[in-house]
């Protein structure tokens, strides 16, 4: 894999670095809420159970 960018390759791999970043936090924010709302969701229906 010739990864040769030429005299633009600090300006494209600031641009990847860019955009995977924001990228990952989005996808890492994303799942944290997932997993407090499936942790309340459980409580709650554990709350739900007793009488």
């Amino acid at each position: 894999m010739n990864l040769d960018m030429g005299k633009y390759a600090t300006e494209v791999l600031l641009s990847y670095a860019g955009t995977l970043i924001p990228l990952a936090l989005v996808i890492w924010i994303t799942w944290a809420q997932y997993r407090r709302a499936a942790r309340a969701l459980s409580a709650a229906e554990a709350r739900k159970d007793i009488p």
